[in-house]
């Protein structure tokens, strides 16, 4: 008989509606439901792509034994961390204090008050591994509660002091300034150190994208010429591309690499690493014309679109990891591995030998079982092109005959918002309006489903109809940081007005009285601890994408409100600029802008005009840091940059500003190209 969770809108808590566990969704009547039987809350975090939240899910959560176990002594709350960043950031915050690590699925004890008591990530059937069993730790804790509730929440409230002393509100630099040259080039000479010379990107293994950091090393190569900041660019990227992580038949990246080399990843494909990394190979092809990189952000983008795009024209979370292997056993990367004989099998002998070769697939095999996951390693240019065009044409075809991974299809606004971004600018740099109107289509979706009569925004969305959970601060951030870029390239001043709404909303909720930004809105639903964290995660900081948005927002506009605003958000960069630079890229990436300009760019003429189209072309180009770009006639009201700036003798024309000050107009697009060189 289904539990609560089948109400519930979110795939990953659909997945256990199910379950003989008695499951509740977050909610104070969970809570209200353990005072009443007095028995502690076992909160369960995870999402619906991770690996191992199936894993536990089916070992545990579906045994009959452990689900009467649970269902008699605890209240269960089953979350969806894409779903509630809030929750999964406050008790995540916990485990990794208690534990030194994290991850999910994260497996908390809770008092009846919310408070955290005892945690975990995921626990085995049976004890293995040094690892206690989920039923071992389920007794211990159920004895501690009846036996010893007196120091269980001693426990539960020195937890909860310790986590209410690590705000953040208060510790900004006293002067609030940005990162100058000084932090800025500490920040490179730290990546460098850290810096795999061999295998690209930072630190061992497991390892993941680092696309903040890249971006930011492209814009400190933009701004000083730094060829070491190129480089780490350059290498990072064509390894990544041409390893397992990246997807050589259908395109598009997996979450991370569980070795160093790229070699093997973990397969679940995310929305927002995908969209990070169209941009960033967008831009490393901007800086540099690589051909390699143009493939790979056009490929990304194009994989967004035709495997997470839904049918109300936002784009879904993710794809699992897992899939049929062909015998109804669910499998890790079972959809994307190759054996020689099934190469042989698609292929027939020479062009599996030659497939087996150019991707790396071997009889021993780089995964399980003697599979192989395909890898690029050797330059483009020594294979037959429209051979290996063949060959990757027709595995694509035999791949889409086996059982698809899942899909979670709920739309997360600030991803979409990353999203929106990537396609926009990838669809400008290389002549695919199709891209353009994907974004446009995703950007209307938020606008329809996600926002209300407020300009507040729910975060989630699923078959057009919205979620109950309030965005968060990287929605607005994201969001706006979208639609400031959807504007850029369309000339479509209202993304511009729809953007101000939500920094507004940023201003007023989500930042204290020093410039310090909170993760949940002042209004927001309180829990143990109000979450803030300036550092990246596998998406920007929300911190230090709100800072990104408003410097745009007020070079676009003019406003000293949301510069200022911007700068003093930027003071937590300088503070962890030197000390952390792996884990603050976008907030770095966001200071170079601010130290550039950012540069304003107003191009004015008649849309569709072909000089107005080579201008504008020539300003989404330049390299100058975090510059923006107004496309319009004069005195449009969208957007205050285009206003009182004339055509010259009739003709289309560009205006560049910087620092409060704008230099004489041009008509011409090599001379606006060299104004915008960084």
């Amino acid at each position: 008989m289904p539990n609560r969770l089948a109400h519930e809108t979110s795939p990953y808590l659909l997945q256990h509606a199910d379950n003989p566990v008695d499951w509740w969704p977050w909610s104070a009547a969970a809570f209200e439901e353990a005072r009443r039987r007095g028995v502690p809350v076992l909160l369960s975090v995870g999402y619906s792509s991770c690996h191992w939240c199936h894993v536990m899910a089916h070992e545990s959560f579906e045994d009959a034994a452990t689900a009467e176990l649970l269902n008699e002594h605890f209240v269960a709350v089953k979350v969806d961390r894409e779903e509630r960043p809030d929750v999964d950031a406050v008790y995540m915050e916990a485990v990794q204090a208690a534990t030194g690590q994290g991850g999910w699925p994260m497996t908390v004890f809770l008092t009846p008050d919310a408070e955290p008591f005892y945690f975990g990530t995921y626990f085995p059937p049976e004890p293995r591994h040094g690892m206690p069993s989920f039923g071992q730790i389920l007794d211990g804790v159920r004895t501690a509660w009846a036996d010893r509730r007196d120091e269980v929440g001693e426990v539960a409230s020195r937890i909860v002091a310790d986590l209410a002393g690590r705000s953040l509100t208060g510790a900004l630099p006293a002067d609030r300034r940005p990162p100058g040259t000084e932090e800025l080039h500490g920040a490179l000479m730290g990546l460098t150190r850290e810096f795999d010379a061999v295998h690209g990107g930072f630190g061992g293994a497991p390892k993941f994208p680092p696309s903040m950091v890249l971006e930011f090393l492209l814009r400190h190569y933009a701004r000083t010429g730094s060829a070491g900041a190129l480089e780490m660019v350059q290498a990072t990227g064509a390894a990544m591309a041409r390893g397992g992580i990246y997807d050589q038949l259908g395109g598009g990246f997996a979450r991370y690499a569980v070795d160093a080399t790229w070699t093997v990843p973990h397969f679940e494909k995310m929305l927002y690493d995908n969209a990070l990394l169209c941009r960033t190979y967008a831009h490393l092809w901007r800086a540099t014309g690589s051909d390699l990189a143009r493939r790979i952000a056009v490929e990304t983008a194009d994989f967004m679109v035709r495997e997470l795009r839904t049918d109300q024209g936002g784009f879904a979370s993710a794809l699992d990891a897992d899939s049929d292997d062909g015998t109804g056993k669910h499998v890790e990367g079972a959809y994307y591995v190759w054996t020689p004989e099934q190469l042989r099998a698609v292929l027939g002998d020479e062009d599996a030998e030659f497939a087996a070769t150019c991707f790396g697939v071997t009889e021993e095999g780089t995964f399980e079982e003697g599979a192989s996951v395909l890898q690029l390693p050797d330059p483009e240019g020594l294979v037959d092109a429209e051979r290996m065009a063949s060959v990757k044409r027709r595995l694509l075809a035999a791949r889409e005959e086996r059982p698809r991974p899942g899909r979670d299809d709920k739309v997360v606004a600030s991803w979409n918002g990353l999203a929106i971004a990537a396609l926009a600018e990838t669809g400008a740099y290389f002549d695919r309006p199709d891209l353009i109107q994907a974004a446009t289509d995703a950007a209307d979706l938020l606008v329809r489903v996600h926002m209300d009569w407020h300009a507040r925004l729910h975060r989630t969305s699923r078959d057009g109809t919205p979620g109950a959970n309030s965005g968060v601060l990287e929605d607005y951030a994201d969001v706006a940081e979208g639609f400031l870029t959807l504007a850029s390239v369309t000339g479509e001043g209202v993304w511009v007005e729809f953007a101000g709404f939500f920094l507004d909303t940023v201003l007023l909720q989500f930042t204290a009285e020093d410039g310090a930004l909170y993760d949940t809105a002042a209004d927001a639903e309180a829990l143990i601890r109000r979450p803030q964290d300036p550092t990246d995660n596998a998406t920007p900081s929300g911190w230090t994408a709100a800072a990104g948005a408003l410097f745009s927002y007020a070079a676009l506009t003019g406003s000293g409100l949301h510069r200022d605003a911007a700068e003093r958000a930027l003071g937590i960069v300088t503070a962890l600029a030197g000390r952390a630079p792996r884990f603050i890229g976008w907030g770095l990436a966001v200071a170079e802008a601010a130290l550039d300009g950012p540069r304003e760019v107003a191009v004015v003429g008649p849309q569709g005009d072909p000089a107005t189209v080579a201008l504008h072309r020539a300003a989404l180009l330049g390299t100058a840091p975090g510059a923006v770009v107004a496309l319009g006639a004069p005195e449009a009201d969208e957007v205050p940059l285009l206003q009182d700036r004339p055509l010259v003798d009739g003709q289309p024309a560009a205006y560049v500003c910087r620092h409060f000050t704008c230099e004489r107009p041009t008509t011409d697009p090599e001379e606006l190209t060299e104004r915008l060189r960084g």
